[in-house]
């Protein structure tokens, strides 16, 4: 049994647009943990970004592969 799932480029594209977005937020949030009152809340900081940073790296493998993306 194979499953069937098929994104159209232009939604690959978006869900893509979406994914980078998603590194760039968790990006500048790491990089804010750092040097925004690195003592309180510093570990809730940087478990939010990557937590960011592995869904946008799913929504990308997904793009990729089923999406027509790149």
């Amino acid at each position: 049994m194979s499953l069937v799932l098929g994104i159209t480029h232009h939604a690959g594209v978006r869900l893509a647009e979406v994914a980078f977005l998603l590194l760039v937020i968790a990006g500048i949030w790491l990089a804010a943990s750092e040097f925004l009152a690195p003592n309180r809340w510093g570990a809730f900081r940087r478990v939010v970004a990557g937590i960011a940073l592995a869904v946008g790296g799913v929504l990308l493998i997904v793009a990729a592969h089923w999406g027509h993306f790149g």
